[in-house]
């Protein structure tokens, strides 16, 4: 099937000039000491139960709330080693990061490590160390049925990702990133394991043949076949293979219906469009190419066949920024929805500064976003949402 390309959503539109920007209200929920002046730095939500929770780095906690009524019940934080590293110099040395249902628990990222959540307790139960250089064990996902966890320490000076068992909670291995040209990748993003084939993706954000971006495939099999506690080069594994995804600097990742796999571009270049990107997971083949990237988590609701991206960097032309939004070329952050089956647009709405962060309730249908205040970070002089806090848009969502 030839890519579908829809050109210029203008600020909020469809692709066809309707625009529906503003069409939604959602509701904006407070957060523990986040206010109108918070610098709010967060990272990934999950939902698991009737909970929904987001990492939250200026709090050094990862924030609960219910999912039905929007009401926060809970700051996980922990002391000593069970302590998140909270707000650092830079995103790469700060946790919380990445955050993942893992059968009844929680395991987020942190600095060097990764916490393991009890929620029935609201408490961090175990540190697992994956790391040395200070920065970052950052985003993550699961093979439920082999019983493993996978999650990617991007800014370490060869990136890597670090094979942990859920059942005795250690580290069984790794693997690390670097190309067939000898050159270490540039990050490593959003993973997803596909059970139906046994197979696990990641975003690589770089490579010497593909500087802006890799979607890397590998085999299960030849994960589990590393040995117990050993280092494996992702090349060097049985089946491995890299597709190119163009100008794309990829972020978040996610399954779609049959073997439909989705990407999140947030490109780096100047007034190149910003784009979504849904391949056939089995061989590369881009199936749609669509004018609706410039965020960072991607959320698929199989309930409702919708991708959902938190497009915190989408501007009003619809083209990047660059690698920020600037002064002349603001961000205008949506919450832009796809149509899983059709592969196409299906609508988008107003969200708040930074918004990059984005889940659904497969029980309700509410969809949450944390935001940071209005004028911090810099970027969105046209964000009025009054405070930093967490948005939850309620059915009906016709528009999305």
């Amino acid at each position: 099937m030839a890519a579908a390309l829809l050109a210029g959503c203008g600020g909020g539109g469809d692709g066809n000039g309707n625009g529906n920007g503003g069409a939604l209200a959602p509701q904006l929920l407070p957060v523990k000491n986040a206010s109108a002046t918070t610098n709010l730095n967060f990272d990934i939500s999950a939902v698991l139960g009737n909970r929904y929770y987001f990492t939250d780095r200026t709090n050094a906690s990862v924030d609960v709330f219910d999912t039905k009524t929007g009401a926060q019940v809970a700051q996980i934080k922990g002391t000593g080693a069970l302590a998140f590293a909270g707000q650092g110099s830079s995103n790469a040395t700060s946790g919380p990061d990445g955050l993942n249902a893992v059968g009844n628990l929680l395991y987020a990222g942190d600095v060097n490590s990764v916490k393991v959540i009890d929620p029935s307790t609201n408490t961090i139960i175990k540190n697992i160390v994956v790391g040395t250089e200070n920065v970052r064990a950052d985003e993550a996902c699961v093979d439920a049925p082999h019983s493993l966890y996978f999650i990617a320490t991007p800014e370490a000076a060869t990136p890597y990702i670090t094979v942990i068992n859920t059942v005795t909670q250690a580290v069984v291995g790794t693997i690390t990133f670097t190309d067939p040209a000898g050159a270490p990748s540039a990050g490593l993003e959003q993973c997803q394991y596909d059970t139906a084939s046994d197979t696990f993706y990641v975003n690589n954000d770089g490579t010497t043949a593909n500087p802006h971006g890799e979607l890397i495939k590998i085999p299960g099999a030849s994960i589990r076949g590393i040995a117990a506690g050993g280092t494996a080069n992702y090349t060097a594994l049985a089946g491995a293979v890299g597709y190119p995804l163009g100008n794309c600097d990829p972020t978040g990742l996610a399954l779609g219906p049959g073997t439909d796999i989705a990407v999140n571009c947030r490109e780096s270049t100047p007034d190149a469009l910003l784009e979504l990107l849904i391949l056939n997971r089995t061989n590369g083949t881009v199936l749609a190419n669509l004018n609706a990237g410039g965020g960072d988590q991607l959320w698929y609701a199989p309930e409702r066949n919708r991708y959902y991206n938190a497009a915190s960097r989408w501007t009003a032309s619809g083209k990047s920024s660059g690698p920020s939004c600037t002064s002349a070329s603001p961000c205008l952050p949506r919450l832009i929805s796809i149509d899983a089956g059709t592969r196409r647009f299906a609508g988008m709405a107003d969200t708040g500064n930074n918004a990059h962060s984005v889940a659904s309730d497969p029980v309700t249908s509410n969809i949450f976003l944390p935001i940071s205040s209005d004028k911090a970070p810099g970027g969105c002089p046209t964000c009025s949402r009054g405070s930093a806090g967490l948005l939850m848009f309620t059915p009906p969502l016709d528009a999305l």
